[in-house]
């Protein structure tokens, strides 16, 4: 049996508990095994007469222990009265310190010094490395944990893009003709998106199955198999001390060669690996590996397990497949290096073992161990991106293949700057992005994956100015899409419902509703159900619009309030102190400075107004009334004048118009208004601009508008009123 090598990582994948516990139990006994070197060295110095109670008391202690320190402490085989190697060596330890009457001063004064002290020692190295592999099992547990996580975060955003699909699909079915065509654009839109999303979703799924298999087929072993290296060089070690004390024995007490001599042959014979192979035909359980992951379709949408392939999703595919490709030759070269390191580590290990090196093995022991560690590290980002390479290669081929990649570079745009593919700004005066240094191709962060491999090369000056004013032509243009033509266009993807999703808390969804459908928001309506709002609600002052949202031309026209009746008196006229953002579907955002007619009076601090075409209240304290003009003869009506345009290029100048605002009084709340309602964080949301909210799991916030169609809603907090995606909130 002491020649047969043991290997709990191949046969105990799934039982690190039970072995750190036996390896802890071994590392103990070992402060034991000191503390009694130190009794009985007082002992020593008070002669033979409390030898022999020293040995009985040692004895018994054993006795207590042969399960814990022979099998673990929770075997699924009865050990019988069995004990282990090390057992075995400790009792013929014991019987020979038993027939030893006596010891004088020198020989306890040495056990201290050359036994005692170094076990304590040993014990205090091997417990801190055990706690290292502790703490790194835990760490892989949390990975795995966190790929599951990561695995259920792609199902939420696939699912949610399935469900904003579906919403898209709705609009555009109830829309006008003269909407028809913006609502169709912003649905073929959605619709590339969830493409996206779901082949994330599909690649995200092998990869969680492949570092699963990692996890309980290498990660772990290889852990278990440290552990188990580490009790056979403490069982090594207890050897040497236990040698040392025998010899120490032997030359104060000549007159027990015998007894010395026979524990000299039975402590060799006590092989490391001998307690491990009682260990492991004592544990050997059955394993149980968790079953492999599936693709779970949308419950509000179904489709196959197959990835998107059209020409928009191999865009993509593409440039995953061209960084992955990069990172499995980087991260494979890395991972050989770090392998030969490993298996270098462990020869020099064996050498020390056969005698033919004097380095200290605890070191060596404590080096494979964290060099195992970074191997993993290495080891799991290579899988990842080898997973990614050939999910992708199997069902599109080497799409890299002839690919023109930009050369792109991380840069912080300190100008405004548009994106060249969805066209939007790339806000803040520190706003993060790329840009080629080829040819200048710039893109958002988010964009980077979904742009062409179609560098054109190293360009001039010139020619980079000419290729912006291209791109950002193209990225303007909305796309027509002809719903009565019987052939559907190769270039638009299926509008069948097995190609639709919906999101729950899809940034990027919202993203691209804010491409598509810039700030045409509309009022959002009152739900049934809603509640009144309390006083704290109405007294804080609204922020002002979004700036991070590119607003739209103003239209050719613009239609002018209806003339009064000369059969009526005139009504009365007002004018905005204040800029009021209406919070229900009976009041009416206006704009400060804006000329007003008031058609109901002051009722407990509120107005009826007319602004243009719309109706509705605001506070009084924001109105002044002014005096009723003569009426003036006019041959014919004028077209009121045509406000200015509020389309600028430049995000300064539209933080500058909000901050520019003047902010209303506190007002009164409405006689029979609704409740404040309360929305908490269903996700973790890091704001990309000064107007949106960073939001935590679990905060709350109170809820100004719902979502308005482009996927976000305007939260207050602390009087301050910013935008969070709609669909990362829910109302408590």
């Amino acid at each position: 049996m002491a020649d047969v090598a043991p290997q709990f990582g191949a046969e105990l994948k799934d039982s690190f508990k039970p072995v750190n516990n036996w390896v802890s139990n071994g590392i103990s006994w070992v402060e034991e095994v000191n503390q009694f070197y130190r009794e009985r060295s007082v002992i020593e110095k008070e002669y033979a007469a409390k030898l022999t109670a020293l040995c009985k008391k040692y004895y018994d202690r054993k006795a207590k222990k042969i399960s814990p320190l022979s099998v673990g402490d929770t075997p699924t085989l009865t050990p019988g009265s069995l004990e282990s190697a090390s057992l075995t060596t400790w009792t013929t330890q014991l019987n020979a310190v038993e027939s030893h009457a006596a010891e004088r001063d020198k020989f306890g004064s040495e056990l201290i010094v050359q036994v005692a002290d170094p076990l304590k020692q040993a014990a205090a190295q091997y417990e801190e490395i055990r706690k290292s592999h502790f703490d790194y099992h835990t760490k892989l547990e949390k990975e795995r944990e966190a790929a599951y996580g990561d695995l259920k975060k792609a199902k939420g955003k696939y699912d949610g893009a399935c469900q904003e699909v579906e919403s898209r699909r709705k609009k555009m079915e109830s829309s006008f003709d003269h909407g028809k065509s913006k609502a169709t654009a912003a649905y073929q839109q959605q619709i590339l998106e969830m493409n996206n999303y779901k082949n994330l979703y599909l690649i995200s799924i092998n990869v969680t199955n492949k570092l699963k298999e990692k996890f309980y087929h290498e990660y772990v072993p290889e852990v278990i198999d440290g552990l188990q290296n580490l009790n056979e060089t403490r069982v090594a070690r207890m050897n040497i001390m236990w040698t040392l004390a025998a010899q120490l024995e032997k030359s104060s007490l000549q007159s027990s060669t015998d007894h010395i001599s026979n524990l000299l042959v039975e402590i060799p014979r006590n092989n490391p690996r001998l307690d491990s192979l009682m260990f492991l035909q004592h544990n050997v359980t059955q394993s149980q590996e968790p079953p492999s992951l599936g693709f779970e379709p949308s419950p509000v949408w179904h489709d196959d397990a197959s990835i998107i392939t059209d020409e928009t999703a191999k865009i993509f595919l593409r440039n995953v497949l061209g960084k992955s490709k990069l990172q499995v030759r980087e991260l494979r070269v890395e991972a050989d290096r770090k392998k030969r390191e490993v298996e270098s580590a462990k020869k020099v290990r064996e050498s020390i073992l056969s005698g033919k090196d004097n380095r200290n093995e605890v070191d060596v022991v404590r080096s494979i161990f964290y060099m195992t560690e970074s191997l993993h590290d290495v080891d799991r980002k290579w899988v990842t991106a080898e997973v990614e390479t050939a999910t992708i290669m199997a069902v599109a081929g080497d799409l890299s293949f002839g690919a023109q990649n930009h050369n792109f570079r991380s840069q912080t745009f300190k100008i405004p700057t548009n994106c060249d593919l969805c066209g939007e700004r790339i806000w803040g005066l520190s706003a993060k992005g790329f840009d080629c240094r080829d040819c200048g191709y710039t893109c958002h962060s988010k964009c980077q994956m979904k742009v062409p491999a179609e560098c054109p090369g190293e360009q001039s000056k010139e020619d980079k100015k000419k290729l912006k004013a291209s791109r950002q032509e193209q990225a303007g243009a909305m796309p027509a899409v002809d719903l009565d033509s019987p052939a559907p266009s190769t270039a638009a993807p299926s509008l069948t419902r097995q190609n639709t999703m919906n999101s729950l808390s899809s940034g990027y969804a919202a993203s691209t509703a804010r491409s598509v459908s810039n700030v045409a928001t509309q009022p959002t309506p009152e739900l049934p159900g809603d509640e009144p709002p309390a006083p704290v609600a109405e007294t804080k002052p609204v922020a002002a619009k979004r700036a991070h949202r590119v607003l739209a031309p103003p239209p050719a026209a613009y239609v002018a309030a209806p003339p009064p009746s000369e059969s009526k008196p005139k009504e009365p006229r007002g004018k905005m102190l204040y800029a009021y953002q209406a919070t229900s579907s009976d009041e009416v955002t206006v704009e400060d400075g804006d000329d007003v007619a008031i058609l109901e009076t002051d009722d407990g601090g509120w107005m009826r107004i007319r602004a243009g075409s719309k109706e509705g209240l605001v506070p009084t304290a924001y109105v002044e009334a002014i005096a009723t003009p003569s009426p003036v003869p006019s041959a014919s009506p004028a077209m009121p004048e045509r406000p200015g345009s509020t389309y600028s290029n430049s995000s300064a100048s539209l933080a500058g118009s909000a901050a520019a605002k003047r902010v209303g009084p506190a007002v009164a709340p409405r006689r029979g208004a609704k409740k404040v309602q309360y929305v908490e964080a269903l996700y973790e949301y890091e704001a990309r601009s000064d107007m949106e909210w960073n939001m935590a799991e679990g905060d709350r916030f109170v809820l100004i508008t719902r979502d308005g169609g482009d996927g976000w809603a305007d939260v207050e907090r602390g009087g301050v009123t910013k935008s969070v995606p709609a669909n990362y909130i829910q109302e408590v």
